[in-house]
């Protein structure tokens, strides 16, 4: 066995494959950019090296600097993760040539599946169903409006060499797919160093679900059971799950075989997984074989107990797998949230700066991959901490937050309960979107496609409109957090007299639009809250300044985030933020009477709605411009954002240029 394995990679995934390698007894090495000098993973590894600067075309898929590395470290192997170098086969190539293992698949293997053209040639051949579309590349953009009308719309324009989202376009029309090839090509360029361009037919309603496959160097291979991963954003995975509540026995059985036969057909050995889309009938769709570890494998591991990255480091020793397709059974059922750096209230676009505050829920302890788990599991995958920096320069994923339960129901309530007690501050995040996912029924009902997002919130994400059942429970806590604090107050000093004040027992708690009269009585226990002629009793341990507060109110366990705003709170519970106000009477008829503060009118103006680069602007000064016309592009995390006119109208001054760094809310342009 390998002494001595180097990380080609960083964040989460580099921390992951370092717990593992220690598990079995394996140095570690880092490697890391200026921005990641003070990265967790890091921190983790037994040695790190310097690869030079924050972009990764400087350092993280430079296959020289990571060579280099290896030299000065003696590493015997090299894990690439997933995305930078994980699926280039010169990188391959260049590590059998110094006599260093690869742990992932052999060259031709990454060759034949990470050119999307060939790779669907090669399933097709193998017996693997397979998308229509054009396995051609695509000369420039009047070339793909021309495929894109034979093979009829709505179709995907997609990069050859793409993964992770990036290159990839839905065009419904002439103009989608002139603006979204050139858009794709220059991401699949920046992201891959490779901008060849292909289109297939885009199925609607589509489900997405991927099979995990495990081959060793012997011929030997196993399929590990189906994820469902249709709830994606801009063809970026969000939530995952295994098994897939869509599939039957039959037809898990019909994509494993067929998986392991296109594994088999390209000599694949390491861990790898198969891409489908599966339509309402069941009929699958081959799209692509991705020949690394994927972002969502512990839900696989969660319900298998197989670590995969153990297996992979084996394979890459010589080992022979230890079991066979008969030995693998599916236990429970797992899920998965990403954790990006990306506000959902500004259309999940992309959030950097400090942590200033990261306190994921306490995971399992007694859990570890390659453990059937036998109670249910938190399990939580990251490469931040609490202070750390969130860079511009790579992908927005925070942590991969996983519950496993017996059943599906089980797991989710798991990642309910996991994301309730979730604390990150100082930047955007989506913890609120992913809490609504959890409680909206279709997702309940497994009756999700990857048109989900975009079906369910057309409008982006405003926030959870929770039922008045839960409002009243939650005016009820702050009822009693708010008596909590008032007793606080009486007892600063300065605020007492020979008779401590008596603190009110009527209040009025107004949240989300809604306005609940509460009388309270009190005792050493909790309190005792009636609000519209219904009784809860609320207990906990919460203490004024707590960001969490724990509370059972009417029986029933609440978990709230809490921050503090004059006369009240801001909550947040379950994809709502909510800012609630505690008032006596007399203050509630009072504060009745003031007035709103309006909104400033920035209607005239074009806003960076991310911090960002300016990639181009599109428009110059004295221009008219119509609604829906592109402005300006800008990128932030590898991906490029087209900023659009929402109304007709005539620029008369740019503020910004191409190559400019942008904070939230720079003002590009201004109309007249």
């Amino acid at each position: 066995m390998f002494d001595k394995i180097l990380i080609a990679n960083r964040g989460e995934i580099a921390c992951r494959v370092i717990k593992t390698a220690r598990k079995m007894g394996i140095k570690t090495v880092a490697v890391y950019s200026d921005a990641d000098r003070n990265a967790l993973h890091v921190r983790m590894a037994d040695e790190a090296v310097h690869i030079g600067p924050p972009p990764a075309n400087q350092s993280y898929i430079v296959i020289d600097k990571i060579m280099d590395a290896i030299r000065q470290t003696g590493a015997q192997a090299v894990h690439p993760g997933y995305g930078f170098l994980s699926e280039n086969a010169k990188f391959a190539e260049a590590l059998d040539a110094a006599g260093v293992a690869f742990i992932g698949p052999p060259k031709g293997a990454i060759e034949a599946m990470g050119d999307k053209i060939t790779s669907k040639k090669i399933a097709a051949e193998a017996g693997v169903s397979t998308v229509p579309g054009h396995m051609g590349l695509i000369a420039d953009a009047d070339e793909a409006v021309k495929i894109s009308r034979e093979i009829g719309y709505p179709v995907m324009l997609k990069a050859s060499a793409g993964g992770g989202g990036k290159g990839m376009r839905i065009a419904w029309n002439d103009g989608d797919a002139r603006e979204g090839f050139q858009a794709s090509k220059n991401e699949a360029a920046a992201s891959f160093g490779d901008d060849r361009m292909f289109i297939e037919k885009f199925v609607t309603q589509p489900r997405h679900i991927e099979i995990q496959v495990l081959c060793d160097q012997h011929g030997n291979g196993v399929y590990l059971g189906e994820r469902e991963c249709s709830i994606q954003r801009r063809n970026q995975k969000v939530i995952e799950e295994a098994p897939s509540p869509f599939l039957d026995a039959e037809t898990r059985r019909a994509m494993g075989e067929q998986s392991l036969a296109l594994a088999h057909a390209v000599g694949y050995a390491s861990a790898g997984t198969v891409e489908f889309i599966v339509d309402g009938d069941r009929n699958f769709y081959f799209l692509e074989m991705n020949t690394r570890l994927q972002v969502e494998h512990p839900v696989t591991e969660l319900i298998t107990g197989i670590d995969l990255v153990e297996h992979m480091i084996r394979v890459a020793d010589g080992e022979t797998l230890a079991f066979t397709q008969d030995d693998v059974k599916l236990n429970g059922w797992a899920m998965e949230s990403r954790l990006y750096a990306e506000d959902p209230y500004r259309g999940f676009l992309p959030s950097i700066g400090r942590l200033t505050r990261y306190r994921p829920p306490e995971e399992t302890p007694d859990y570890l991959p390659g453990v059937v788990p036998e109670a249910p599991v938190v399990r939580n995958d990251t490469g931040v901490y609490e202070g750390g920096e969130i860079s511009m320069f790579y992908d927005p994923m925070i942590a991969k937050l996983c519950t496993w339960g017996p059943d599906r129901m089980a797991a989710i309530e798991g990642m309910r309960a996991a994301l309730d007690g979730f604390e990150v501050e100082g930047i955007g995040h989506n913890l609120p979107f992913l809490s609504a996912v959890m409680d909206h029924p279709k997702f309940v009902e497994g009756r999700m496609t990857t048109a989900f997002i975009a079906e369910e919130f057309p409008d982006g994400f405003e926030g959870a409109d929770l039922p008045e059942a839960d409002l009243t429970r939650i005016a009820a806590a702050c009822a009693a957090m708010h008596r909590v604090a008032e007793i606080r107050r009486t007892r600063v000093s300065g605020r007492m007299d020979n008779h401590e004040r008596v603190v009110g027992s009527d209040w009025v708690v107004t949240l989300g639009g809604h306005r609940f009269e509460a009388t309270m009585t009190a005792d050493r226990g909790g309190a005792n809250v009636t609000i519209g002629g219904q009784t809860m009793r609320v207990e906990g341990d919460w203490t004024p300044g707590d960001r969490l507060a724990r509370m059972t109110v009417g029986g029933a366990p609440l978990v709230l985030k809490v921050g503090k705003v004059v006369g009240g709170f801001r909550i947040r519970s379950r994809g709502a933020d909510l800012v609630v106000h505690v008032r006596s009477p007399r203050h509630a008829e009072l504060a009745d009477l003031m007035p709103v503060k309006e909104a400033p009118d920035t209607s005239r103006l074009l806003l960076c709605p991310m911090p960002g680069l300016v990639v181009r602007i599109d428009v110059a000064e004295g221009d008219e411009v119509q609604e829906g016309q592109a402005l300006a592009v800008v990128e932030a995390m590898k991906m490029e954002n087209i900023l659009r006119a929402e109304r007709k109208g005539i620029v008369s001054k740019i503020n910004a240029a191409a190559g400019d760094s942008l904070a939230v809310d720079d003002v590009i342009l201004e109309f007249e």
